[in-house]
């Protein structure tokens, strides 16, 4: 549990896709203190994109609404499991800038859409289409690009505790590397997840951060929307 919810928001038009990989490579990537979590054997690249929408300190009642875009893997750390970003592309100036001042976090700036397809209506409602577009702006980083059209095509489902997707999606915990180790909490309800498509045309994040692109398909989720609490960044 959080000492105190710092901020609120809600996620919504959520696309988790999942590539199994060998943990020896996600291991040389890792900063001191951090080990690779595995599930059955796999370590796990995961893109990740979404809307953050009405961010807001607790008690503010209008907040900022932007997309994400990140490149995360799963991690055993000092202060329990978690995800380790490689990256977080945003569309907002100001949090991306404070966010590297303050903690040199990999945060980027990008150039981000997030809308309904065709005749889908208001994104996010069941079945629904998205199409995800980023182009990062950046300078003096390596340059990534996305673009991708996602659509949910099955039953809402929970993910199982100890199951695989409960070890993709359930992750409460966060570390990132800037001029030293952070961490961050968050605190939601369990996701609400529904098996998904996804045509992915351009996606560059994997070579932005040295890595391979991995082979074969993503396990592929759509994240029905969610209201998520977050506690400030520490360092560990």
């Amino acid at each position: 549990m959080l000492e105190r919810r710092w901020l609120e928001m809600t996620w919504r038009d959520g696309l988790f896709c999942h590539w199994p990989v060998d943990p020896a490579v996600v291991a040389e990537t890792l900063p001191d203190r951090l080990s690779v979590a595995t599930h059955d054997g796999d370590a796990y690249l995961s893109v990740v994109a979404f809307v953050m929408d009405d961010i807001r300190p607790r008690g503010v009642p209008v907040g900022l609404s932007f997309p994400e875009l990140n490149l995360r893997t799963y991690v055993e750390g000092p202060e329990g499991a978690g995800v380790y970003f490689y990256n977080l592309d945003a569309d907002d100036r100001l949090g991306v800038s404070v966010a590297r001042r303050l903690f040199a976090l990999p945060y980027y700036r990008a150039e981000m859409d997030a809308s309904p397809v065709g005749d889908a209506g208001r994104s996010g409602g069941e079945g629904s289409a998205v199409r995800f577009t980023s182009r990062r702006t950046h300078r003096g980083v390596p340059q990534a690009r996305f673009d991708a059209t996602y659509e949910p095509t099955g039953e809402a489902f929970a993910a199982e505790p100890g199951s695989l997707d409960a070890f993709l999606v359930e992750n409460y915990r966060f570390y990132a590397q800037g001029d030293r180790l952070y961490r961050g909490e968050i605190t939601h309800e369990p996701w609400t997840l529904r098996p998904a498509t996804v045509d992915c045309r351009t996606n560059t994040l994997f070579e932005a951060n040295g890595f391979d692109r991995p082979d074969g398909d993503p396990l592929v989720h759509y994240a029905e929307p969610i209201d998520v609490g977050a506690d400030r960044i520490r360092s560990v």
